[in-house]
């Protein structure tokens, strides 16, 4: 099975309009099943093709190209869903695996809150035991494919009874079309065509099979998928920048020659091409250690930290060598700019994510403790 950027062309045609109408065609989910790309992270059994990781790096960063809406609404529901699902569920939970493979279902990973983002210590969504299952309460935000999901894999806390020594979180599988859910949109300013909002849970019924108590040092490990799926949205939002920056400086006469002419235009496009390279190279290894079992947790970091903020830093120079076309709405230069700032607040902020590399280098957990910087030096008074 080979993915290169003609398997998705279609998704691409449609891009500009996914952008503008905030939504994805029909056709587009179509051609994501009729491609067998939602089965790329799955085994045979559950509905996949269980592709090795070069394969399935070339296709996310494909799709990531033609539309990258598209590629994180698609790729949150069946790698990074389905993954969290696999690890965690068991065989009961084979069929939900099988229907994301298939693109039957649609899957949404509940997570960040209203208040809190990357602290998850101030989450309150909560799962309560019932006499029929049971129940979850809280409103999770800006989460991907939340306002069109058929399926939350929502963190959630516990409600321990006495004597329960168990971890104090659990994912819950949470049916999204039942009594009890409510879901919203949430206008965003890139990735326009990816469903974004927030699920409102109150007294929501969950399946007892479908609470599964996790300690949160092992959900952290699982949500890595999160993170390798944006760097590899960045890595193909880069390249794409690229792309329409070397066609647009051998197109652009100015003062009598191509831009692409200009020494100042080379050393932009040499340091974007020498960037994008780089993180393409980090990427196929992270993914190659993933899915071989192993954690990659730091690597996967580094990636998520580098990645996302070069293509910030290549789509600048893309604006800037387009000038005031790249700034125009509606301008594919304009659209990866704006889908390039999302990724590095997506799934982990890089800012919390280098305290965490830091942490692994033996510096100690990055917690603040109260210091009075005054009383020593005697001016305290």
């Amino acid at each position: 099975m080979y993915f290169d950027v003609d398997t998705f062309a279609a998704i691409a045609a449609r891009a500009a309009q996914t952008d503008a109408t905030s939504s994805i065609p029909a056709e587009s989910w179509q051609d994501l099943v009729d491609t067998g790309y939602l089965g790329l992270f799955h085994p045979e059994h559950l509905g996949g093709s269980g592709a090795d990781a070069a394969t399935q790096v070339r296709a996310m960063e494909a799709l990531g190209r033609a539309c990258s809406g598209t590629y994180w609404a698609a790729t949150v529901s069946s790698l990074l869903c389905g993954n969290l699902l696999a690890t965690y569920g068991n065989e009961r939970h084979h069929e939900l695996i099988r229907s994301l493979a298939t693109g039957e279902r649609l899957a949404a990973f509940a997570i960040v809150e209203t208040a809190a983002g990357s602290d998850a210590g101030t989450y309150k969504t909560l799962v309560r035991r019932t006499d029929s299952g049971y129940s979850i309460s809280g409103e999770k935000s800006r989460i991907t494919n939340a306002p069109r999901a058929d399926l939350a894999v929502t963190l959630a806390r516990r409600d321990k009874p006495a004597g329960d020594d168990g971890p104090d979180w659990c994912l819950a599988f949470v049916d999204l079309d039942q009594p009890g859910v409510r879901r919203y949109d949430i206008p965003h300013m890139g990735l326009r065509g990816m469903p974004w909002g927030g699920i409102v849970y109150t007294d929501a019924h969950v399946d007892e099979a479908n609470v599964i108590p996790v300690p949160f040092t092992e959900l952290a490990e699982g949500m890595t998928w999160g993170w390798l799926l944006v760097s590899v949205a960045a890595v193909a939002t880069a390249e794409s920048a690229l792309a329409a920056s070397v066609r647009y400086a051998r197109q652009r006469v100015s003062f009598g020659r191509p831009l692409a002419h200009m020494e100042g235009i080379q050393a932009q496009l040499a340091d974007s091409r020498t960037q994008i390279d780089a993180a393409r190279l980090l990427a196929q290894s992270c993914a190659a250690e993933r899915v071989s079992g192993n954690s990659a947790r730091q690597l996967i970091g580094m990636l998520k930290i580098y990645a996302t903020e070069m293509a910030v830093e290549v789509t600048q120079r893309a604006v800037q060598i387009h000038g005031a076309a790249g700034v125009t709405e509606g301008h594919e230069v304009e659209r990866y700019y704006r889908d390039a700032q999302m990724n590095v607040v997506g799934a982990f902020a890089t800012n919390r994510l280098r305290e965490q590399i830091a942490e692994g280098l033996g510096l100690g957990p990055a917690v603040y403790r109260p210091f009075d910087w005054l009383t020593p030096t005697g001016l305290a008074g």
